[in-house]
């Protein structure tokens, strides 16, 4: 199992532990953002969390996956890892041409096959929910929720009685807009992620 000093360790040596003021996918503010791009844009790096994520779901005994899916953009590549450890395939969850979350490029999924979602951070879950949503439509069965980091911080996610595995639980302070320390102190908001609004 990969240490919690490892991660953190490996978050800071890539630069993925970011600090300012930033809106979040959720609509959230922070001073601090988790930008596991910068983390995963190295192969080995990507291929040891994948491992390490994989290692974490095997640990708890659930039923074992058909296949593994992430929300697009954030999950592709720790879910491609998680899957190739996992030796299972891959799928994705993009935005069609109308801006809703939707299952493209030929994937498809058989009614009962069992599925783990793969995500980067979870926040708020609004892209795990999203996944969810789709694949439980098709019949899909999930199984679990990996994440490289939960930042939830105990707040109630959407995604009940599924369980959530995560390499890391970071507290990291989140605000609403109008109660923003940043905001009221006039330091300008910088949005990092892939998603829009």
């Amino acid at each position: 199992m990969m240490k919690r000093d490892r991660l953190l360790e490996l978050l800071k040596k890539t630069g993925a532990l970011l600090e300012g003021h930033f809106l979040l996918s959720s609509g959230l503010h922070s001073d601090k953002y988790i930008q596991c791009a910068k983390l995963l844009q190295y192969p080995d790096i990507a291929e040891e969390i994948g491992r390490a994520l994989a290692l974490r779901f095997a640990h708890e005994r659930l039923p074992a996956p058909d296949l593994v899916a992430s929300p697009a953009l954030g999950g592709l590549i720790i879910g491609h890892e998680v899957a190739s450890a996992l030796n299972v395939r891959h799928i994705f969850i993009e935005k069609d041409s109308d801006g809703k979350p939707a299952l493209r490029r030929g994937f498809d999924i058989k009614k009962g096959e069992k599925f783990l979602v793969a995500e980067d951070v979870v926040t708020t879950g609004k892209s795990t929910r999203e996944v969810l949503d789709v694949l439980r439509a098709i019949g899909g069965e999930p199984v679990a929720i990996g994440a490289i980091v939960d930042r939830s911080s105990g707040r109630k996610l959407p995604f009940e009685g599924i369980p959530l595995i995560a390499l890391e639980k970071l507290d990291i302070a989140t605000y609403d807009p109008k109660d923003c320390p940043l905001c009221a102190k006039g330091i300008a908001v910088v949005k990092p992620g892939s998603r829009k609004q």
